[in-house]
């Protein structure tokens, strides 16, 4: 027997205020896979949201309809149908001693990190009885073709890693894709834009010229609202700026519906002047 799982995968904001390298993710179950995209693309047409839905669309005018599809999401994450890993870093932790290489490569050492680690996959086959198949479809990457290739490659040699857990990776299931095409990553995108505009107080901004907030961003203050407590429904002391404890029960980095991952360098230093209290 065999399992086969699919990550799609992308990322959102490379340099925020306070926090910077967002990255999402949303695990299924292959073989589930055409059966929840038809009951959110369902779902979608029933709310009248005929086009890609995108944190960036979210309005006063379509609030409402966000938060339906949103709530109807959630709960295939709290079913555990559906895993949701966000990443991204504090930019009050500073990397030390850097190559002129691994600054130039950020962008992808930080998504290479985030395959390899988020979804705590080593663990999805800890007794190692069946063969694991792990695809990865990735939101169109945003670099030049030989660099995406390269990356792609770095993707696949993750089969070195993973092999003594009976997990594979194929050359044939790295792919780059349309989120237009894709409702799962859509909705993963609606969250993950969540979590910078919170963490990055995109939620304080004020008109130009006016000490009054826009209708906009008050909507997108109250769509990530209703998503947090979503995730309070799994995680009830729930902590949008940190890691996801395990309680160190490392399983749960696989077993749980939602998590996320505050990503510290290994040599980063801790420069309180660029923290929220600071400023």
């Amino acid at each position: 027997m065999k399992r086969q799982y699919l990550i799609y995968a992308d990322e959102s904001f490379r340099k925020g205020r306070y926090f910077s390298n967002f990255y999402g993710g949303a695990l299924i179950n292959y073989q589930e896979l055409e059966k929840i995209n038809n009951a959110l693309n369902v779902k979608k047409q029933e709310l009248g949201l005929y086009q890609e839905i995108k944190w960036t669309k979210v309005t006063e005018q379509y609030l409402e309809k966000y938060i339906l599809i949103i709530d109807y999401f959630f709960e295939y994450v709290k079913n555990n149908k559906i895993k949701i890993r966000i990443m991204f870093r504090q930019n009050a932790l500073v990397p030390k001693n850097l190559t002129r290489e691994q600054e130039e490569k950020e962008y992808f050492l930080l998504y290479y990190q985030f395959i390899k680690h988020a979804f705590g996959i080593k663990f999805c086959n800890y007794k190692n009885k069946n063969k694991i198949i792990l695809k990865l479809y990735f939101d169109k990457l945003p670099d030049t073709k030989r660099k995406n290739k390269e990356f792609k490659g770095y993707i696949y040699a993750l089969n070195e890693f993973f092999d003594k857990y009976n997990i594979h990776i194929y050359n044939e299931d790295i792919a780059e894709i349309d989120s237009k095409n894709h409702v799962i990553l859509q909705c993963m995108d609606v969250i993950l834009g969540a979590m910078n505009f919170k963490l990055n107080n995109m939620d304080k901004e004020k008109l130009p010229n006016k000490n009054k907030r826009g209708k906009r961003t008050i909507a997108k203050e109250k769509l990530y609202r209703n998503i947090l407590k979503n995730i309070k429904m799994i995680h009830p002391n729930f902590n949008i700026g940190v890691s996801t404890s395990n309680n160190g029960i490392y399983l749960k980095n696989w077993n749980d519906p939602y998590r996320h991952w505050c990503f510290k360098a290994k040599n980063s230093v801790f420069d309180s002047s660029l923290t929220k209290k600071t400023k």
